[in-house]
């Protein structure tokens, strides 16, 4: 139940995600970039968990949606509001994330930063970016965290 109520608290402090019934659903959007369409799509991007989320074929937690990018709550969280931002386009790392989906990405910094500390009473927050196996990245699915 404090899950639930954290969750509640914390999507308060953000901007509604839900669509309206004449718009399509926000998922589908993200098809417009190549590296989301079925052609040429390989196996890390059909198993990749957040393209699952992406695509509507996994359950979570949704704190911000955009045309670019997507809030989750960490289904294994380090600490209270821990979030991840991520592309709806599937990119494996940083590097091969373009720069104007990186920009995109932390552009939310801010508005789900204050939301987290809002929600958790928190008055600091870490951001990071594991980039690459020996740098702890376990989801080949560029993340800020």
């Amino acid at each position: 139940m404090e899950a639930r109520r954290r969750l509640a608290v914390l999507s308060s402090h953000l901007r509604s995600i839900t669509a309206s019934t004449n718009s399509p659903k926000s998922y589908v959007l993200a098809a417009n970039c190549a590296s989301c369409s079925d052609v040429g799509k390989g196996t890390e991007e059909k198993n990749c968990v957040f393209c699952k989320i992406i695509r509507g074929e996994a359950k979570t937690s949704k704190l911000y949606e955009d045309d670019i990018c997507l809030c989750i709550l960490d289904t294994n969280p380090l600490t209270h509001g821990h979030s991840l931002i991520i592309p709806k386009c599937h990119f494996s790392s940083l590097d091969a994330t373009p720069p104007s989906v990186v920009g995109a990405m932390c552009s939310k910094v801010p508005l789900i930063g204050n939301a987290v500390l809002k929600a958790t009473g928190c008055d600091s927050f870490n951001l990071l970016v594991n980039n690459g196996a020996a740098a702890g990245q376990v989801i080949f699915h560029v993340s800020l965290l």
